[in-house]
């Protein structure tokens, strides 16, 4: 005969917070109930990284509250009973334990967040919800701050943030070194002769795991080696990368955040965010701890790299949330440009002589990740310069990567690479010509094209299609202020110059999946 468990409640795979105070003591009447569910690996077509990475983490978190004296009830991808949605399961799981009540956290995506609000229907039992306590705003927050505001300006909302968790702040209120933002300190390049100095990758056995995703035959994408696999997927785990990241990589990270080489797939980037974003470091002690470092040693650590984490976490991290939740769900289906394009075939696999391209699409399919200038102003521009459909470009950007969840990734995607917003998450489409990537990366001096050339034989693709992107929006674009001096430079080019750039696009663009 089944145990019976007056609650249960849900953890669902990216709320594993170890410090929620749902684990403060034990109590024999709740059981959790964790589920590696169909629904959730198969509405994009993930990287197996990314799976493994989740599936890892929630098992590990699993015995560790079992370990502790909490009953947990566990379903496997393999296990017979498992029900392809989260509903079915947890209508199953509570008839067989007779719960008479169901407790969950508030989600993160908003598709899971309108299926949950329709538990209390579909059980027939009384539901109850609480908080993640993980972020450092609550979701109405963000529409609370900007209400009655014509744009929501980033810049505004972190010092809010940066004044309300006193981060980097003096004894008088102001910021630290007398400005909020050392943005423009944080553009360089590697230097020549750099010798990188490397933060040690763990790597551990997921080959159940992995067998169990097999066996389920859940459709990935990218590539894995049981012998390498170095994501973290336990709080200790994460916690002895974010002391490593601090100690070895943070006192180049500002000045190098988005210089982009060959020669190393995570430079002095942290990859503290998928521990983040499944949960199991808590944003605020991340950035206590990195501020700490900074006021303990101030000789190691220059503001500007400090302030630089920080503010990805602290700013731009809780803005994109902000965003999401404020214009979820029609967010999902903005279309500023009316793009319809098809993503390029080898954004799938790589085959591209364009080395820029190749190189972080390679990477992203072998290690799940690429850092948010590769993302931005490698893959992101180029689908921008070559009018493909948003719903595309974040299906795959939403699959790829590791850290990817669609709150997140959503608003970074279609806002901030694509300006399929129109405007809501950036002040301007973020496009680029070739001359961009040779000055934060090493990749045009290797590439089949040459950057330097706009039109003819082996032309950076680049080049044509910036100019391009620029005509075909003109009357879109005309009204925006940061955009008037490349406006400008195409209005007054010679008409010769210009019709030349427009058919090397259009030659280019015809044969996009050649390139």
């Amino acid at each position: 005969m089944n145990k019976t468990y007056i609650s249960a409640k849900l953890i669902m795979g990216d709320q594993l917070n170890s410090r929620h105070p749902w684990f403060d003591s034990v109590d024999n009447n709740v059981c959790f109930v964790f589920m590696e569910v169909r629904s959730e690996t198969d509405y994009v077509k993930h990287h197996i990284q990314k799976v493994v990475a989740i599936f890892d983490s929630m098992r590990k978190f699993a015995q560790e509250i079992e370990n502790k004296g909490h009953h947990v009830h566990y379903l496997k991808i393999t296990d017979p009973e498992n029900k392809p949605t989260i509903t079915e399961n947890l209508k199953s799981i509570c008839s067989k334990f007779s719960v008479q009540e169901l407790h969950y956290q508030l989600p993160d995506e908003y598709r899971v967040d309108q299926e949950l609000k329709q538990l209390k229907n579909k059980l027939g039992i009384t539901v109850f919800e609480s908080d993640t306590n993980h972020f450092l705003t609550y979701r109405e927050e963000f529409g609370e701050f900007f209400k009655g505001k014509k744009s929501f300006l980033m810049e505004n909302f972190y010092r809010h943030m940066r004044v309300k968790h006193d981060i980097l702040m003096d004894t008088f209120g102001k910021p630290l070194g007398g400005k909020w933002n050392f943005d423009q300190e944080n553009r360089k390049k590697v230097p020549k002769n750099h010798q990188i100095k490397t933060v040690p990758l763990s790597n551990k056995d997921i080959t159940k795991v992995l067998e169990d995703i097999n066996q389920s035959g859940i459709k990935t994408i990218g590539e894995i080696s049981p012998g390498q696999f170095s994501w973290t997927t336990t709080r200790k785990e994460a916690l002895e990368l974010l002391e490593n990241f601090i100690s070895i990589a943070l006192p180049f990270f500002g000045t190098l955040q988005d210089a982009m080489t060959e020669n190393h797939w995570y430079l002095y980037h942290s990859r503290l965010s998928f521990a983040m974003n499944v949960k199991l470091l808590s944003p605020i002690e991340v950035i206590k701890r990195v501020e700490k470092a900074y006021l303990e040693n101030p000789n190691k650590y220059e503001l500007n790299q400090i302030e630089g984490f920080i503010r990805q976490i602290l700013g731009w991290r809780e803005y994109m949330r902000g965003i999401y939740w404020s214009q979820m769900p029609n967010y999902s289906k903005l279309n500023f440009f009316k793009y319809e394009r098809p993503l390029p075939a080898w954004y799938w696999n790589g085959n591209t002589k364009m080395n820029c391209l190749k190189h972080a699409i390679d990477q992203s399919l072998k290690f799940s990740y690429a850092h948010h200038i590769q993302r931005l102003m490698v893959t992101g521009n180029f689908a921008l310069l070559a009018g493909v459909n948003p719903d595309e470009v974040d299906n795959w950007y939403l699959g790829i990567y590791i850290d990817a969840f669609e709150w997140v990734e959503i608003t970074n995607t279609r806002g901030m690479s694509q300006f399929a917003d129109g405007g809501i998450v950036g002040s301007k489409p973020y496009v680029s010509s070739a001359s961009y990537i040779n000055k934060m990366s090493d990749y045009c001096g290797s590439c089949h094209y040459s950057y330097d050339k706009k039109v003819g034989q082996n032309a950076c693709p680049f080049n044509s299609l910036y100019w391009n992107f620029f005509d075909q929006n003109f009357d879109k674009l005309r009204s925006n202020p940061r955009l008037g001096m490349m406006l400008n430079v195409w209005n007054k080019m010679a008409p010769p110059d210009r019709t030349a750039l427009i058919s090397q696009a259009q030659y280019y663009l015809e044969r996009i999946d050649t390139l």
